[in-house]
């Protein structure tokens, strides 16, 4: 657990990088954890607001989940784990079909699934993934879950259009006038923009932020058992074994350490593990971050150090009643306005997926992969059986994977064009 002091623990010369192993003077090093703490903050509060799940519990299960992550990684993978949006659609179906304690239980489904797969993956390396999920199956599956929530973000605008419209605008403006950290922080940006014009029209009521307490337990809560969820979250699964497989490549390229892609299974199992501990306490599941690999990528500095900060810290914010209240007066035409910019992500970066693995839309058996599993998702096309209930996200899953796997066995069998390149290549 110890690290290797960079240089004389100051300053980091041009060209080069403080590696995971190593670290900067600790007053230097907590504040590049306290940049990570930014960095998830705007996007892991996010959800539990628009899910209505206890945000205090979030956030302190997000940061137990990422000391644990660094753990099982041997310190090795600097990543944080924040709460996914690919958890958003079903936690809010299986809340409104049933209780917030079945959505719990969807959850920790998924955690002990993709724990599995990570274990599988540590055995047999994750050749089977990129076969499983090439990038036209990986981009739609993205794309159609971010789309399929596009409704939830319009309803909450038309609550307060307003107030959603002063926070998408600066969201927008903050992305391009900004440069750097900034830039990457533009839906916080927009997030306190919103709150502050919601606080002048007089919408918010900080009567629950006053009564809170400076230092509590968190909001737990205890998962439900209930099988008929469970189809909905399934899909989650597959966007978390592919965020992760990402991130982690990522990480390796610009650490510029191949080795690091060795730890792809250990990966999915700390993540695997701590979205199982989240479902069972009540914490949303959790997925390494992007945005904070952009901090990495932008400071050079990719010492886990700064990351046990991070964890450290987030923990300390679920502790305290009072953040959470007040994270939870954020009002929906706030969370209106922020959404339709990050649903609309989502669905972007499924087709950024896409673009970068140059998928060639000019077979037939990526166009109708893409064709019907998006239709399906953003349709939400909803089917029964029994007491399951298949939403759109899980049935235009299950339809990326089973369309195009059946569509490429028919084109090899007639002697038809090879398969795509696999997503990380």
């Amino acid at each position: 657990m110890g690290w290797q002091l960079h240089g004389d623990g100051r300053n980091v010369d041009e060209g080069a990088i403080v590696a995971p192993h190593e670290r900067l003077s600790w007053p230097r090093t907590i504040g590049f954890g306290a940049q990570h703490v930014v960095a998830m903050f705007g996007a892991t509060f996010l959800v539990p607001i628009i899910t209505e799940f206890p945000p205090s519990a979030t956030l302190f299960f997000s940061g137990v989940g990422t000391l644990l992550f660094l753990i099982i990684t041997r310190n090795r993978l600097p990543s944080y784990l924040g709460s996914s949006f690919a958890f958003i659609a079903p936690i809010t179906a299986a809340t409104a079909a049933e209780s917030t304690g079945a959505a719990l239980f969807g959850i920790l489904a998924v955690g002990v699934l993709l724990a599995l797969i990570g274990g599988l993956v540590m055995l047999t390396g994750t050749g089977w993934i990129d076969a499983l999920m090439p990038p036209v199956v990986a981009g739609s599956i993205v794309a159609l879950i971010g789309f399929n929530l596009s409704g939830v973000a319009t309803g909450n605008v038309q609550q307060a259009p307003w107030t959603a419209m002063v926070t998408l605008v600066v969201v927008l403006l903050a992305a391009v006038v900004f440069t750097g950290l900034l830039a990457r922080l533009a839906i916080v940006v927009g997030v306190a923009a919103g709150y502050v014009f919601a606080v002048i029209a007089g919408s918010i009521d900080f009567r629950t932020v006053s009564d809170a307490a400076w230092i509590g337990p968190p909001d737990f809560g205890t998962p439900e058992a209930s099988w008929a969820v469970v189809p909905a979250f399934l899909p989650v699964v597959l966007v978390l074994v592919a965020e992760n497989v990402g991130h982690v490549r990522s990480v390796a390229h610009l650490a510029g350490d191949d080795s690091i892609n060795r730890l792809t299974g250990r990966a999915l199992l700390a993540d695997g593990l701590a979205t199982t501990i989240a479902g069972a306490g009540g914490g949303s599941g959790t997925t390494t971050y992007g945005e904070n690999i952009g901090v990495m990528a932008a400071t050079k500095v990719y010492s886990t150090a700064a990351y046990w900060v991070a964890g450290i810290v987030a923990i300390g914010l679920g502790l305290s009643p009072k953040v959470g209240a007040l994270i939870s007066t954020v009002p929906p035409g706030v969370l209106g306005g922020v959404t339709v910019a990050l649903y609309g992500l989502i669905g972007i970066i499924g087709i950024k997926i896409w673009i970068d693995n140059g998928v060639d839309f000019s077979r037939p058996v990526n166009q109708f992969t893409a064709a019907v599993a998006l239709v399906i998702g953003i349709g939400d096309l909803t089917l029964s059986a029994g007491s399951m209930e298949f939403t759109g996200i899980a049935l235009g899953s299950v339809a990326a994977v089973v369309v195009y796997h059946a569509m490429a066995q028919i084109e090899r069998l007639r002697g038809g064009r090879p398969q795509d390149r696999t997503a990380g290549s």
